[in-house]
Parts: C-alpha cells; sequence; structure tokens
C-alpha cells in the first residue's frame, strides 16, 4: 500500500500526518497501531512523536486521531491540532474551523503570527477538569493541588487535571531534565496510582507570564514540546504562580514557543494554544503489513519555512536564561 503524508510539527513536537479526508486508505485499527510503531521509529522508521490521521467526520469540518510513537492513541494532542488546522483551513480555503477530537470537537482558526514569518493557528485545550478521576489517578482526595506524590518524589509537589489528556505539573526554580525522565518513566510504571499512565511536566517561571516548560509524554518520552502539557502547565501557573488569566502566556520549550490564553468563564477553565503549525516535507511510503516492511519515497522538503522557524527556535532558547539543564 501505498501511502502519501506530509511531516510536520508543532514547536519541534514532530508528527508523521496522514491525509484520509482525500484518500481511502481504509486503514484497520490494528494498522494504524502497526503503522505508528514503524514509521515513528527514529532509527529505522520515517521519525516522528506519533502519527495524526486527518479524517472525514460528521460533526465537524474534520476529525483528527492522533497515535504515539509506542502504538497508544491520545485523547488529544494540542501541537498535533495545530497541525492538523492548518491542513483543514488550507484545504477548505477557510480562516476557522472545528475539528472533532475524541472528547470535544475544538474551534481552529489561524491568527496573528506569534513570531514574524510564522503562520499561527489557535487551537481551543478544553475540556479542562481538577477532578483526580477525570486522569484517572488513584489518590484519597478529589483534586490533588501543589501536593507530594511520594511514589514519586521527596522533594517535588504537583498539581493533577485532565485537558482532557492526564497530566501532573510542578513548579519549581530550574528544570532538570535527568529528574525529569526518572520522575516520568516512574509514574508511567505505576498503574496502581496512575491506570493508564500520565504525561509529567517541569515547569519554570521565567518571569511574569513566561514560563519554561518540559514533559515527559505518555506513550514517547522526553519531547521537545507538547501543546496540552503547555497549556496544563500555563492553567497551573496562573493558580499557583504570578501568570494571569485572559493575559498571552509566553511558553517557552525546548523546540521553540507558543502562546497559551486561560480563560475562565463560570469556574470553568480553557486554554487558547496558538503556535506554528510547520510542514518540514512531503513525502510517501509503500508498507507491506504482512512482513512489516517499507520504502519511503523521496522526500520534497519546504525549506523556505523551516528556515523562519529555526530563527524562532533560536530566538526562543535566547529567553530561558541560564541556558536548559
Amino acid at each position: 500500500m501505498k501511502v502519501e503524508f506530509i511531516k510536520c510539527h508543532g514547536s519541534g513536537n514532530d508528527f508523521i500526518m496522514i491525509d484520509e479526508m482525500n484518500e481511502s486508505y481504509d486503514f484497520s485499527e490494528s494498522e494504524r497501531k502497526e503503522l505508528s510503531i514503524l514509521l515513528c521509529d527514529r532509527h529505522k522508521g520515517v521519525g516522528s512523536d506519533g502519527i495524526l490521521f486527518v479524517m472525514p467526520s460528521e460533526k465537524a469540518e474534520a476529525r483528527m486521531r492522533m497515535f504515539n510513537s509506542d502504538g497508544t492513541e491520545a485523547e488529544m494532542c494540542g501541537n498535533g491540532l495545530r497541525c492538523v488546522a492548518r491542513y483543514v483551513i488550507e484545504n477548505l480555503g477557510k480562516s476557522e474551523v472545528a475539528i472533532e477530537t475524541e472528547k470535544a470537537v475544538l474551534a481552529s482558526s489561524k491568527v496573528a503570527e506569534i513570531y514574524p514569518g510564522i503562520d499561527t493557528f489557535s487551537v481551543a485545550i478544553e475540556p479542562v477538569s481538577f477532578e483526580v478521576a477525570s486522569l484517572p489517578m488513584s489518590v484519597s482526595s478529589e483534586q490533588l493541588i501543589d501536593e507530594s506524590i511520594p511514589e514519586l518524589s521527596d522533594k517535588r509537589t504537583f498539581t493533577a487535571l485532565s485537558v482532557p489528556n492526564p497530566h501532573i505539573i510542578s513548579i519549581m526554580d530550574e528544570v532538570e531534565q535527568d529528574e525529569l525522565l526518572k520522575v516520568g518513566k516512574k509514574a508511567n510504571h505505576l498503574p496502581e496510582v496512575f491506570p493508564n499512565g500520565v504525561n509529567v511536566s517541569f515547569v519554570k517561571v521565567i518571569e511574569k507570564n513566561k514560563i519554561f516548560v518540559q514533559t515527559y509524554e505518555r506513550g514517547v518520552g522526553l519531547t521537545n514540546a507538547c501543546g496540552t502539557a503547555m497549556s496544563a502547565s500555563s492553567l497551573v501557573s496562573t493558580i499557583l504562580g504570578p501568570n494571569e488569566v485572559d493575559t498571552p502566556i509566553v511558553v517557552i520549550n525546548k523546540g521553540g514557543l507558543v502562546n497559551c490564553v486561560v480563560e475562565k468563564s463560570e469556574e470553568r477553565y480553557s486554554i487558547q494554544l496558538r503556535g506554528n503549525g510547520t510542514y518540514v516535507y512531503q513525502s510517501a511510503v509503500d508498507i507491506n503489513f504482512e512482513n512489516k516492511e517499507f520504502h519511503v519515497y523521496e522526500k520534497d522538503f519546504f525549506n523556505k519555512e523551516n528556515e523562519r522557524y529555526q530563527e524562532l527556535e533560536t530566538y526562543a532558547q535566547s529567553q530561558v536564561g541560564g541556558g536548559l539543564s
């Protein structure tokens, strides 16, 4: 089977995007999982954090399904949603569309640039819940706000929330990648606490309305960026830190930056996630599911927008201060 795809990324969180609205690939569920495991492999495959399937929808202009590199399906993916939003917006010639995800139909639109020359897309991140049952997470209380999780760490506190992906967030003075890797792995091998796994983020407040976030992503590992994690971290930084609702929060990550706007209405939170949806190259793969072999065709790179994004990435790293550990 020959499958065309676009390699793309949101804040360095990279994906293989496959159009099922205009192409009739008719993947089975096992084939979606197999595609993800084979093609996302960074040593033997195309290499990516996951696969985005852009599908027809009866509820919206399109439907998005996202499979992680280990073959598991995520409830949502904020960085991936921006890439899908761009694809659907450009294909339909609209400035805003709705995208169906597992938990909700989410508004997406093209908005003002977050950096000169970077086409920027805004996606709604919701529903948001602080109920531990929504993750799910097995603890004695109904919520966990800036509290310790003894099974994970004796020196960090965490806030748990779903957006709707499950997240635990810890705010600290400096983000240490080795510690995050250790805590992230441990959290995803604690079924008695996190039966479905969890995304773990460490957050540094750089200044008011500017934070640095790094995430151990469930099903992936350490990533350059995780859209729902940056959104969740922004929300937690308004509750526990100096940041403000209804004000753009600059979120720096290892892959660049985004803006998050935390909104609150009648005690309910939602987040607007604004950032790039950059195309790296387009290509195709010829895959044989029976023997698990595939061939990747020649790549056609989007050189100009990749060069522009490298400028943003360089700028973003200069904003962290003290470097990244």
